[in-house]
């Protein structure tokens, strides 16, 4: 599997990639929860092992400011107004609430049964749908930031008054990627390759843990639990072994 090319590219380098651990990693994980359906259904003599390839490590990559800057900066000179409006909301949304790329898109301005939606006067973004089952991948609701809501506020009027109810569109079609825009303007910015959208939750989540904020109110927050967030931005928090190394070496 890892010798085959990304189906998805068209041209440049893209041909040049192939598919990467953490794919093949993700596909036999649906596979082996297949196999386990079907056998809570059917009762297989022998249920097959899937064997998975060993996780990679966490990624530590994150944006500073100056870069988030530099992204928006060139976000705004993107060359086609829809594709560069539906950008820099998709990076706003992303950044200021640590939402998954999927769900940021997903998002609407009023309750359905697509995706989450936006609470304008309570001032609560709802991740997921009401009927929507809650997975391993938590999606619980948040309260939105101050420097967030009034961007939302008037990209809510400016929407609904030409009845779209998207958050994130290209004149009022909801998009399910933005590969190209996000490319244009992370090159731009100059930023290197490694900068993905998944990023901006990587740069949320160390944000809130640099700021001091408490594992419980940051981890309900982000959709994780304590541990996950310790044990991977934990080291990014003020107070990290703080006591332990001024006690080392003291009498």
């Amino acid at each position: 599997r890892q010798s085959q090319k990304l189906p998805q590219a068209k041209r440049g380098k893209a041909l040049e990639k192939r598919v990467s651990q953490e794919t093949v990693r993700r596909e036999l994980t649906v596979l082996r929860a297949a196999v386990n359906a079907y056998h809570a259904e059917n009762t297989l003599d022998a249920v097959p092992v899937v064997s998975l390839p060993e996780a990679g490590q966490p990624r530590d990559r994150w944006l500073t400011r100056k870069e988030v800057a530099q992204l928006l900066y060139a976000a705004r000179q993107h060359p086609e107004r829809p594709a560069r409006t539906a950008l820099i909301r998709f990076i706003l949304i992303a950044l200021y609430t640590g939402t998954r790329s999927s769900a940021v898109r997903a998002c609407q301005w009023m309750p359905n049964t697509e995706g989450g939606w936006i609470d304008i006067e309570a001032g609560v973004m709802h991740r997921r749908s009401a009927e929507a089952k809650q997975t391993k991948k938590r999606q619980p609701p948040l309260r939105i930031p101050v420097r967030l809501l009034g961007h939302l506020r008037r990209w809510r009027d400016a929407d609904l008054a030409k009845g779209i109810r998207y958050v994130i569109h290209q004149n009022g079609v909801p998009l399910e990627k933005q590969r190209r825009a996000w490319e244009w303007a992370r090159s731009k910015a100059s930023l290197s390759s490694d900068v993905l959208p998944h990023i901006l939750r990587h740069t949320c989540a160390t944000w809130i843990m640099q700021s001091g904020v408490d594992l419980w109110e940051g981890a309900g927050f982000l959709g994780m639990t304590v541990q996950q967030l310790e044990m991977t931005y934990g080291h990014h928090h003020p107070d990290f072994q703080k006591e332990t190394a001024e006690k080392v070496g003291r009498r």
